[in-house]
């Protein structure tokens, strides 16, 4: 297991948020990490983790700074966890294309090719990212994983891979099936090496209709979002899980965008549904 190494240390809601980075085993290459312990943490108790995927292009430290989550992670003593998802260094493929490169937060596994030695994100967040945080802090087991935008569609899809490894699974304007968007169905034929099989191993409205187990789901999305409906299509997403018996809640809300001012206004609502499946 890799070493941990501090980046930085601040005192937040009587709480602590940390940065790290440690060398990656399965993405061969250094990853960072940002990590908001509680002060139920602080005063000697084990808590969950809620693990936070970013959008695309969006920096792991940005959430706990700009979401307002911590508060409410602070109340209900919550470990917040957010990845640096975005590959980043010098031996890792790149390109400039928007998805597909160096810093792009493209939540899924590449296939072949360049990609496939150091894109494994799926596999860093479903087991080298918990491995990491339940040997080096107190948490106690029990996780939830939430995310924006493709950083949705990862939590979505982990969630859905690996249902009894969490509690629950939310997320603010997810992308349900990137071979469907514009700068996805780039990034997908290059990792998935453009056979239909492989493309089809990248959508979840698949995936969440074969799921036998059940785990709560909750999704919110701006009707003034500008992606939205037009690439970001969440309806046939929730009508195939509702089919499949998921107990899903999905708000479409009135007038917000996809930025952090939408989910700071709702961040509460999904914290809140973590802590509930968490039994807190």
């Amino acid at each position: 297991m890799s070493r941990l190494t501090l980046v930085s240390r601040n005192k937040m809601f009587n709480g602590s948020h940390e940065r790290y980075r440690h060398f990656s085993e399965r993405g061969q290459c250094e990853m960072t990490f940002a990590v908001y312990l509680p002060p139920q943490v602080l005063q000697g108790y084990r808590v969950p983790v809620l693990y936070w995927l970013p959008g695309l292009a969006c920096a792991g430290e940005n959430f706990p700074l700009w979401s307002g989550a911590a508060r409410f992670a602070a109340q209900w003593g919550i470990a917040l966890v957010i990845p640096d998802a975005p590959v980043r260094g010098a031996g890792a493929a790149d390109s400039a294309g928007c998805g597909l490169g160096q810093g792009a937060g493209f939540d899924a596994d590449a296939l072949c090719g360049l990609w496939a030695a150091h894109y494994q994100m799926c596999r860093y967040i479903e087991n080298e990212l918990p491995a990491l945080i339940e040997a080096h802090f107190p948490a106690n087991g029990q996780r939830s994983i939430a995310g924006h935008g493709i950083g949705g569609y990862g939590a979505l899809q982990t969630a859905l891979s690996y249902p009894k490894r969490y509690a629950a699974v939310s997320a603010f304007a997810p992308v349900t099936d990137p071979a469907k968007m514009p700068w996805g169905q780039k990034a997908v034929a290059a990792r998935s090496g453009g056979s239909p099989e492989s493309r089809a191993q990248y959508g979840i409205t698949e995936l969440v209709q074969t799921a036998a187990d059940r785990l709560p789901v909750l999704i919110d999305q701006g009707s003034a979002d500008e992606f939205y409906p037009h690439i970001l299509q969440p309806q046939p997403f929730v009508d195939a899980a509702r089919g499949n018996g998921f107990n899903v809640q999905f708000n479409l809300r009135e007038g917000y965008g996809h930025n952090y001012d939408f989910i700071a206004t709702f961040i509460d609502s999904h914290i809140e549904f973590h802590a509930d499946a968490l039994g807190l």
